[in-house]
């Protein structure tokens, strides 16, 4: 499998000169199968430079999986140009949205209104499909298995697990740690613990063994008392998940955009003296726009 990130940012685009290094655009994740099927984790605004890469073997068949709709992670779908282009396909999977009772269909639905974008649904010329999903309800691209794993987040968001061919991925999208909302003494607080213990079990099984995990990393320690419940994790956090479920590389994602790139540097390079590489422990690299790595 290839993996290349066209967007790493979280929350809002920060395109500029201090971002040029690791990159301005919202989360965008392009897979590649060995049989060069098409998987994209998330249309945030990187989306946009990857559609234009992708007018050079058209006709496209694209599947796109969603981890949640928070606009960073779907704003750049009604930019994605093949779908103004005949011949193309389109296919969106993603989470059943218990506040709006609608299915993943509703995402362009929303953001193809006159009032927000010139250009209706029903004017595109691909074809567009949509398909929800279930937690752990698999779904086969070609050679690839894409396995949906419900994650914590303020929304309902899904991490997504690839594999093929021996090889594989995870993708959190944005997640934060649980944490028990009781104090220690009151009613619930036990009872709350082991829910969170199983939960906690669950996401690790989940991403157990994979050859790259890709994190929400949003955070430093330092910083999250004050974002908590915000639903985004910490490089320590990320880092903690990767040990745990035997990653053997852990890309920390979702860029806080305010944190230019020497920051972002200074940050990382505290977080690894913190946590050095022990034997076979993960490998811990930061995310960047335009980095293309195979597995």
């Amino acid at each position: 499998m290839k993996i290349r990130f066209w967007g790493v940012r979280g929350s809002i685009p920060s395109p500029g000169p201090n971002t040029v290094k690791y990159g301005g655009n919202t989360t965008c994740i392009e897979i590649r199968t060995d049989d060069n099927e098409l998987i994209i984790l998330d249309a945030g605004t990187g989306i946009f430079a990857l559609s234009q890469a992708l007018l050079k073997e058209m006709p496209v068949a694209a599947n796109v999986f969603i981890t949640h709709t928070h606009w960073d992670h779907i704003q750049g779908l009604p930019f994605f140009i093949p779908i103004f282009i005949p011949g193309n396909t389109l296919r969106l999977h993603g989470a059943f949205d218990p506040v709006s009772g609608r299915g993943i269909e509703q995402i362009m639905e929303v953001q193809l209104q006159y009032s927000y974008f010139p250009v209706r649904e029903a004017e595109m010329k691909a074809k567009i499909e949509y398909e929800t999903l279930m937690p752990g309800q698999s779904v086969q691209i070609g050679s690839a298995t894409i396995t949906p794993t419900l994650l914590n987040h303020p929304v309902i968001n899904f991490g997504y697990r690839i594999d093929c061919n021996g090889k594989s991925v995870f993708f959190t999208g944005d997640h934060e740690p649980y944490y028990n909302i009781y104090a220690p003494g009151d009613e619930g607080y036990e009872e709350y613990r082991m829910l969170i213990e199983d939960k906690e079990k669950s996401i690790i099984e989940a991403m157990r063994g994979v050859d790259v995990l890709i994190a929400d990393s949003s955070y430093t320690t330092g910083e999250y008392p004050s974002k908590k419940g915000w639903g985004h994790g910490t490089f320590d956090s990320s880092i903690a998940m990767a040990k745990k479920a035997g990653a053997r590389i852990v890309y920390c994602t979702h860029h806080e955009p305010t944190r230019n790139d020497e920051a972002l540097e200074r940050e990382f390079e505290k977080v690894l003296a913190l946590h050095p590489r022990e034997g076979c422990g993960p490998e811990c690299r930061l995310a960047r726009e335009g980095e293309e790595i195979e597995i």
